[in-house]
């Protein structure tokens, strides 16, 4: 392994000299930077000339000027070097400052949407090929299709419009009669008895319950005032907590007397991580990143510890379902306080707290949590817009992969040895099933890196996409390539690490 991965690593250092060299020959010949000052009739013409060529290296050749520029790269890997600044910018500013505020706003875009993406493309991959030609599987195939065929702009804009401001306008005053109830309950019950799906017996069944219980809970939403001042308190971490564990009980253990204590762990795990969210409220609201952190891992690590004490025999798949409880655990805890800040950035941005463009607010001057809600709320729109396209790829991929899997030898082998259903499912196909899926994900999330350049103009986003074109449109050799330097590392390393993934998937690859 370490012998591919320094062989690796040679061959994506030359990789990337021959591309930066191309690249930046090919920026700075796609136009001239001093036309807008050419053009100029003004007093400092000459000297703004004479500043941008200092700048830029004007006076120098290209091959050379781009030698100059790897030594300003070379600067920020030698911890010893002068200061770092990846070159000048036409305005004679460092580019770094410029590439750090842009990679860090584009980061934040890119993480919550190819998580997102990924977790409901993979599950509703695996729902559609464990049901293949059901309703539900022709449903999804079609919404998949619809999502990756609709242009990007044209998806933001309904997003605007129906998302943000019409959504807005309701929370202003947020209230529904009963006939709205009753659409909003039978589309849920429609929603879930295609998930679920049965006989003609069992469908209706899903459906009546799914509508009842979705009408009761808005109305009692509703009335509570929920949407007014969310809440989700003690209570609601309790119980939500209780169903995490049978949840991850089920999927990872299944429900059997041979599994008890598994689930008996993950119970306890959520008593004792609520006795510890109540006692540490007050570090945790005062807190910052950092904080927030060290509680989340201290909760996986309170599973991982009551897992192996109370598993018995069962003790290492006790630890593993205890510790993600307690990874469920520090999300709810976290998603409290969120919603515990939601009046006050209501109050603060007049009552529009779901945003249309930009990427923050400026001068909200608030405390920790209703900071990042704000900044959960102008992520909103962009994020599901670059979500809906990854989604269908990856429920597309899923569902491929997972139908060629199902039908191969030791699958069968696999049942005909008595395994249960979930057993093949989980530890047998769908890992395999993986592999394909790896490379998608490596090169999708490289190239999103990259800033969605649509979205990014869409929303208003300040990212790596606008540095980009920005670059581009003033020929500004500089912010470009330390774009492309993020982009082709970020698929370098991440075709890299897709390779060592499919020699953990996979024990039959090696790597050597």
């Amino acid at each position: 392994m370490l012998v591919f991965i320094a062989r690796r690593l040679v061959v994506s250092f030359f990789i990337l000299l021959a591309s930066t060299a191309l690249t930046y020959v090919l920026v700075a010949l796609s136009g001239n930077p001093l036309q807008d000052l050419l053009e100029d009739r003004g007093p400092t013409r000459e000297a703004k000339i004479s500043a941008r060529t200092q700048a830029l290296n004007l006076d120098t050749p290209v091959p050379l000027r781009y030698f100059l520029w790897l030594g300003d790269v070379g600067r920020c890997l030698w911890p010893w070097a002068r200061e770092c600044t990846l070159g000048l910018n036409r305005d004679g500013k460092p580019v770094l400052p410029q590439l750090e505020a842009a990679i860090g706003s584009t980061l934040r875009l890119v993480i919550a949407a190819t998580l997102l993406a990924l977790i409901l493309g993979v599950v509703t991959g695996i729902v559609t090929a464990l049901r293949q030609y059901s309703v539900f599987d022709y449903s999804i195939t079609l919404v998949a299709f619809l999502c990756f065929s609709l242009p990007v702009f044209f998806v933001s804009t309904l997003l605007k419009q129906y998302l943000a401001i019409e959504l807005n306008t309701w929370l202003g005053d947020p209230s529904l009669t009963y006939a709205g109830i009753a659409v909003v309950a039978l589309l849920s019950g429609l929603f879930w008895a295609l998930i679920i799906g049965g006989g003609r017996r069992r469908a209706p069944l899903v459906f009546a319950v799914a509508f009842v219980a979705t009408f009761a809970m808005v109305y009692l939403l509703l009335a509570t005032g929920f949407f007014r001042t969310p809440s989700f308190g003690v209570v609601g971490i309790v119980v939500v907590g209780l169903a995490a564990a049978v949840g991850w009980t089920a999927l990872f253990a299944g429900l059997s007397a041979r599994t008890r204590s598994v689930l008996i762990a993950a119970v306890a795990t959520v008593v004792l991580a609520t006795v510890a969210i109540v006692a540490l409220a007050r570090p945790v609201i005062d807190g910052g990143y950092v904080v927030v952190l060290a509680v989340t891992v201290g909760l996986i690590v309170l599973g991982v510890v009551v897992g192996k004490l109370i598993g018995g025999e069962q003790r290492l798949l006790a630890g593993r379902v205890a510790g993600l409880v307690g990874l469920t655990m520090a999300l709810l805890m976290i998603y409290d306080r969120l919603l515990a800040a939601y009046p006050t950035l209501f109050a603060r941005t007049g009552g529009r707290p779901i945003k249309t463009t930009g990427s923050e607010s400026a001068n909200l001057n608030a405390d920790f949590w209703t900071t990042n809600l704000d900044y959960l709320m102008y992520l909103i729109l962009p994020t599901l817009a670059i979500m809906l396209i990854s989604f269908a790829s990856y429920t597309r991929y899923t569902r491929a992969s997972m139908l060629d899997v199902m039908g191969q030898d030791y699958v069968r082998t696999a049942k005909a040895k008595g395994l249960n259903h979930r057993t093949v499912i989980v530890r047998h196909a769908f890992r395999n099933a993986l592999i394909p899926l790896t490379t998608l994900v490596a090169f999708d999330f490289a190239g999103i890196l990259g800033g969605a350049i649509i979205t990014e103009t869409v929303f208003g986003w300040s990212g790596m996409g606008k540095l980009f074109s920005t670059g581009i449109t003033n020929v500004d050799p500089n912010p470009v390539m330390a774009f492309f330097l993020v982009t082709a590392t970020a698929t370098v390393l991440f075709n890299m690490l897709a390779d060592i993934a499919y020699a953990y998937l996979d024990p039959r690859i090696r790597l050597g």
